[in-house]
C-alpha cells in the first residue's frame, strides 16, 4: 500500500491495539487515540490519508468529526467504525461524505480490504466541494423543516435519505442533519427564529 498516515479514533482501547497492529504491519504509519476530542484536534490540524473514527463516542460522535475534518482537508478520506445497532447510520453516513464503513467485530482481511480500497480510490478522486454550493436548496430545506411535521420525523429516522429529492452536496446535509447554525449563517446569511430553532434541536438530538 505504500506509506500513508492514518489516525484512529475509538473510546475501545482493544479496538485501537488490533487496528494498530494490523496496519503497522503493513507499513503505514498509525496514531490512535481514545478521546474524540483529541481525535478531532490532531484530524483537523495535522496530515492524514484516512481517518478511521467510531460513529458513537461519549464526547463527540463521529459525524461531527467527518464534518470538520473534511472541512479541514478535503482529500482525507474517512471510514466509519460501528456496531451491528448503528449500521444503517454508516449506510446513511456514506451519502454525507464518509468513504467506507467497517462493522464491528471486523476481521484483519476485512480491515485491509477496506483501508486499501479507501486510500487507492481517495489518491484518484476529486474531493467533494465542501463550501455551499445550494444556497436556495438547503434554505428551502430548513424552511421546510421547520414548519412541516412529517418532514422533521422523516430526517429523523431516515437522516440522509430524508434529503434525497433536494440537489445537496454531502457537506450541506451534514450541515442540516448536524445542525450547524454557524456553518450556514456564515455562508447563507442570518436564519429566521424558527429555523435556528430547528437546527438547535439538531445538536442535542440522537440521530447516529
Amino acid at each position: 500500500m505504500g506509506t500513508s498516515n492514518i489516525l484512529v479514533i475509538d473510546d475501545e482501547q482493544i479496538v485501537l491495539d488490533s487496528v494498530a497492529r494490523v496496519l503497522s504491519e503493513e507499513d503505514l504509519n498509525v496514531e490512535v487515540t481514545t478521546s474524540s476530542r483529541q481525535g478531532l484536534e490532531w484530524g483537523t490540524s495535522r496530515n492524514y490519508d484516512l481517518v478511521i473514527t467510531d460513529i458513537r463516542m461519549p464526547e463527540i460522535g463521529g459525524m461531527r468529526i467527518l464534518r470538520e475534518i473534511k472541512r479541514s482537508n478535503p482529500r482525507t478520506a474517512v471510514v466509519i467504525l460501528t456496531g451491528y445497532a448503528t449500521v444503517q447510520s454508516a449506510v446513511q453516513a456514506m451519502k454525507l461524505g464518509v468513504a467506507d464503513y467497517l462493522e464491528k467485530p471486523f476481521t484483519p482481511d476485512a480491515l485491509l480490504k477496506t483501508v486499501r480500497t479507501t486510500l487507492e480510490h481517495s489518491s484518484s478522486a476529486a474531493p467533494e466541494p465542501q463550501g455551499l454550493e445550494h444556497k436556495t436548496t438547503v434554505l428551502r430545506v430548513l424552511q421546510r423543516a421547520a414548519s412541516d411535521s412529517t418532514f422533521v420525523a422523516d430526517l429523523l429516522y431516515h437522516g440522509a435519505d430524508a434529503l434525497d429529492e433536494y440537489e445537496l452536496t454531502g457537506a450541506e446535509k451534514l450541515a442540516i442533519l448536524t445542525g450547524d447554525i454557524k456553518w450556514i449563517e456564515d455562508h447563507a446569511g442570518k436564519l429566521s427564529a424558527d429555523q435556528r430553532k430547528w437546527l438547535e434541536q439538531r445538536l442535542t438530538a440522537e440521530i447516529w
